[in-house]
């Protein structure tokens, strides 16, 4: 291909694509505007700047020095917010530390990543010094905390947070490097083996903050985030940058409101009483708001939600509807940043009543901009987009990661043949709509034939008593698998097995599903396993069905 190529001149600048530029337009539209840690601390967006600034210095007087790692383990906090920024700025890694692993994986993942620094909340000291010599690498930490003083620790403590800060200059020079230059790392837990590192370029955040800010702002059919919005995150901070929503909302310059330890009565309060207009979660923190005392009081009308992680139920969204609440789902994974999709309503969707739209609103919606989506069969073969035939999603963007950290044949088998396999089976219809079928490893395949979890979860969420529900598959000699089911029953309800079975028998008369796809056995729990980021752990179910 005769592509032209003309040399510019010798002195143009070659402006890099760097984390440091998504912090120049907030504060110059709306520097009065509060950054909100739950009921500790607020300043505005001057403030925020010459606190990035005081921590960068902090770091450097501390021998941090570019291509260092520096870890966190904190609660969601304007803290966390500073190290986003401060951190890769400096031209050093930020590792957000999964809090909710178990201690070995947690020292796993620190020693994986060659962290020089942690930065720990009191809450999670006990957890560091378990493991502190385990640590070889790390040469200090850094105390934060939300009282005044620190507690007495084992650990080898820098200092602590605010009292560093305010002895740190209010300037720093950020340099500039390479925008392919490493920013961030996290973990991501499969069902086997130690957690695998995924790692972010400054070029490929800057770009997905870019798409980001666009797809949930400037659409009438998806209209999530806007410049007079107040933001609080419901998906904790160590997870996939929060979906990437902090470096949205601080290019914005939005109110942000970061509430600490997620407790469903303290966020409903904290939406209520900071305005908060929109939030993220996964399916199971978004049903404990709606379950909270907080909400039976709370005029939840006009909250808008992004969900994810998981596949939301039609019942969830029902119940997001008549609360008021403008409901859409998203679509990502940890090695994809991780926007790939969200809902979007066209004008005729739009013009629907709420419960009338909830259908839509929980599908997987369409690829956002710059993202190159397909389904394939076991070939790689593309498949048509006609509703019905399924494959596994495979994609590029130029924001997914570019393997996995140290681990080389991973990272051969994630992008096969050139396209990042995600693990999900999907359809998608003639309006490029997407519709997440189930994980390739969740599928249930009896009888000869292929059966949704995810739809079975679906049919069976429907049955006013069910609050929660998860279907696995497990080995049955005859029929290859059979679907089981765990059912969490609504406060106060009495249901049995034997119920359930007889709801499903109306949608195996409709056509929906075969009789196959009934579960054997339906057992009856207080409470359904999640994994560390609140998704349903179905590696566990399945133990429990044995």
């Amino acid at each position: 291909m005769n592509t032209k190529i003309i040399k510019p001149a010798a002195n143009a600048y070659q402006y890099p694509l760097l984390i440091k530029s998504l912090l120049l337009s907030g504060k110059r539209y709306e520097p009065n505007n509060e950054i909100v840690y739950s009921d500790v601390i607020r300043y505005d967006y001057r403030t925020f700047y010459q606190r990035v600034c005081r921590l960068a210095n902090m770091l450097t007087d501390l021998g941090v020095q570019a291509g260092d790692t520096v870890a966190v383990m904190d609660w969601d906090s304007h803290r966390y917010l500073e190290a986003y920024f401060a951190v890769p700025m400096m031209g050093a890694v930020l590792h957000h530390v999964n809090i909710r692993l178990s201690p070995d994986q947690i020292a796993y993942t620190i020693n994986h990543a060659d962290d020089s620094l942690v930065l720990v909340h009191e809450d999670f000291l006990a957890i560091a010094e378990s493991i502190q010599a385990e640590l070889p690498n790390v040469r200090g930490y850094i105390q934060l905390t939300d009282e005044e003083g620190c507690s007495s620790t084992t650990l080898n403590t820098l200092g602590e947070y605010e009292q560093l800060l305010q002895k740190a200059g209010a300037e720093y020079d950020f340099p500039d490097f390479d925008e392919n230059s490493v920013a961030t790392t996290f973990y991501t837990t499969g069902t086997t083996g130690s957690p695998k590192g995924v790692y972010f370029t400054h070029r490929q955040l800057v770009l997905h903050t870019l798409n980001g800010a666009a797809t949930l702002g400037l659409y009438e059919g998806q209209p999530l985030l806007r410049s007079d919005d107040v933001y609080m995150p419901m998906t904790p901070m160590f997870h996939v940058h929060a979906w990437g929503v902090p470096y949205i909302a601080t290019m914005l310059g939005v109110k942000q409101v970061y509430p600490g330890r997620y407790e469903p009565n303290k966020l409903v309060k904290l939406f209520r009483e900071e305005g908060v207009t929109f939030s993220h979660g996964v399916p199971t923190v978004l049903q404990m708001i709606l379950n909270s005392a907080e909400a039976e009081t709370t005029d939840l009308s006009g909250w808008k939600l992004l969900t994810g992680g998981s596949a939301p139920t039609l019942a969830l969204a029902e119940q997001m509807a008549q609360r008021g609440i403008l409901f859409h789902t998203g679509y990502g994974m940890s090695e994809t940043c991780p926007l790939l999709s969200t809902t979007y309503l066209r004008q005729a969707e739009r013009q629907l009543t709420m419960d009338k739209q909830m259908p839509e609103r929980i599908k997987t919606g369409v690829p956002i901009g710059l993202v190159d989506l397909r389904i394939v069969d076991t070939d790689g073969n593309e498949l048509p987009h006609d509703g019905e035939t399924m494959g596994e999603i495979v994609v590029r963007t130029p924001w997914l990661t570019q393997g996995y950290y140290k681990e080389p044949q991973k990272g051969e088998e994630l992008w096969e043949n050139g396209w990042l396999h995600t693990g999900d089976v999907a359809s998608i219809d003639t309006d490029g709509v997407i519709e997440i079928k189930d994980r390739i490893k969740d599928v249930i395949k009896t009888g000869g034939e292929w059966v949704s979890s995810l739809e079975l979860e679906n049919l069976i969420s429907q049955h006013e008593q069910v609050a929660e529900v998860a279907v696995v598959g497990i080995p049955d000699e005859k029929w290859g698998e059979r679907p089981c089911a765990m059912i969490v029953p609504v406060a106060g309800a009495e249901i049995d097995g034997q119920t359930l079975k007889q709801h499903l028998t109306q949608f195996v008369e409709s056509g929906q599903i075969n009789k196959w796809a009934i579960p054997q056995q339906i057992s009856i729990v207080t409470e359904i396993p999640k994994t560390s980021v609140g998704k349903i752990n179905k590696k566990v179910i399945r133990t429990q069905f044995d």
